[in-house]
């Protein structure tokens, strides 16, 4: 098939995704879970803590917004720059207050920057699902099988079948494909999941006790059971398999980060905070 053909049925593909009707649990119509917001944003490591170091916590996320906005706390020449770069945050790190509050706690206290950092991907990735899914689907796999380079046409390639199969916000041509991978990759990067200016690896995977506690405090509050908690598939953006989740809980135990107790098919796991933010305050001392 020319490459001409394989445009046009990735088009078809993606216009018959817009006019089936898909409602969610609310009724919601769905929409193709990709978008290539990516292109736009990458890591923005030094933009976050530039935001969160402006945070006010007497402030609501809105009013925050609108002061960043207003005193161009960003530094931003462009107004238009300074509005998407804003919208990433908004759905990166500030649809949750409690976030907002203790990412501004971590970059405040200048925490070591690796914790900050792995912190920072956890919740980038789990706001881009495209993102979190070439890690997922891809790194996690290839990794598994010893093969640490990164072969840039492999991404293209399975980015290619997802627009096929309807999954992206629209029909992306072969330009946009590249460009989006491009920024899939150079983000990664920058977040310390990759290595490489131009050739790409998987870097050898390091997640400090302080940063995996954080996250199994995030987790915990939207999975409650202990149990269950060490299988998310959450853990896989780490590399993670069940018996190193296990490692990081015992290592968090004996650091005093929280408490893990297993018998027998029951899993205990509590920890000395309340809130995230509380919780910071802890993994910071």
């Amino acid at each position: 098939m020319t490459k001409q053909a394989n445009r046009l049925k990735r088009v078809a593909v993606s216009a018959k995704a817009k006019t089936k009707t898909g409602f969610g649990r609310k009724g919601e119509i769905e929409t193709p879970p990709y978008s290539s917001k990516i292109i736009k944003a990458g890591a923005l490591l030094s933009d976050t803590k530039a935001l969160f170091s402006a945070w006010d916590p007497k402030l609501s996320v809105s009013d925050n917004i609108h002061r960043i906005r207003h005193h161009n706390l960003l530094g931003k020449t462009s107004r238009s720059r300074a509005e998407d770069i804003l919208a990433i945050f908004r759905q990166r790190y500030l649809t949750e207050e409690t976030v907002a509050r203790a990412l501004a706690v971590l970059v405040k206290r200048q925490s070591n920057g690796n914790t900050l950092d792995r912190i920072l991907y956890f919740h980038t990735a789990r706001a881009d699902l495209l993102l979190k899914d070439v890690v997922i689907n891809f790194l996690v796999p290839q990794r598994a099988q010893g093969r640490m380079d990164i072969d840039v046409r492999e991404v293209e390639r399975i980015l290619r079948k997802w627009v096929d199969e309807g999954k992206t916000s629209g029909a992306w041509g072969d330009y946009t494909v590249r460009r989006v991978t491009r920024g899939l990759l150079s983000t990664l990067r920058d977040f310390g999941v990759l290595l490489g200016a131009v050739n790409k690896r998987i870097a050898p995977v390091y997640l400090s006790v302080q940063a995996f506690s954080y996250i199994a405090f995030y987790l915990k509050q939207h999975q409650p059971s202990g149990a269950k908690l060490l299988d998310l598939v959450d853990w896989r953006l780490f590399f993670l398999p069940r018996d190193g989740v296990e490692r990081f809980f015992l290592e968090a135990h004996q650091n005093g980060l929280l408490e893990y107790h297993v018998a027998g098919s029951v899993t205990r796991l509590t920890f000395p905070a309340t809130t995230l933010e509380e919780y910071v305050n802890v993994i910071t001392q």
